[in-house]
C-alpha cells in the first residue's frame, strides 16, 4: 500500500508528544499553544500518535478548553496528528 504524505504539513510549526503520558501531554500542549500565540502562528500541528488514544483524548480536551483555539481536526492523511487553527488578534 502506498502511503500519501501531506507536503504542506512539514512547513507548519509542530510538537511531537510520542512517549508522553496524559499529564505531560496536557502541559506540553498548553505551553506550545501559548508559545505559538506569542509568535503569531495561525496554524500548528500536534503529533500525538495513534496508539490507544490516551494522549489524543487529552490533547482534544485541552484544545476544547483553550480560548485561543479556533478549531482543530485530525489530519486526513495521518490520523496520528491534529491540525489546530489559532485565534490571533
Amino acid at each position: 500500500m502506498r502511503r500519501i504524505i501531506d507536503p504542506f504539513i512539514d512547513f507548519l510549526p509542530s510538537i511531537d508528544l510520542h512517549g508522553t503520558d496524559r499529564v505531560l501531554a496536557k502541559i506540553k500542549t498548553e505551553e506550545f499553544i501559548n508559545d505559538s500565540i506569542k509568535l503569531r502562528y495561525r496554524k500548528i500541528v500536534i503529533i500525538h500518535g495513534k496508539g490507544d488514544g490516551i494522549v489524543k483524548d487529552e490533547v482534544f480536551k485541552t484544545l476544547k478548553k483553550n480560548k485561543y483555539v479556533e478549531s482543530f481536526k485530525l489530519n486526513g492523511f495521518n490520523v496520528g496528528c491534529t491540525i489546530v487553527n489559532l485565534k490571533i488578534d
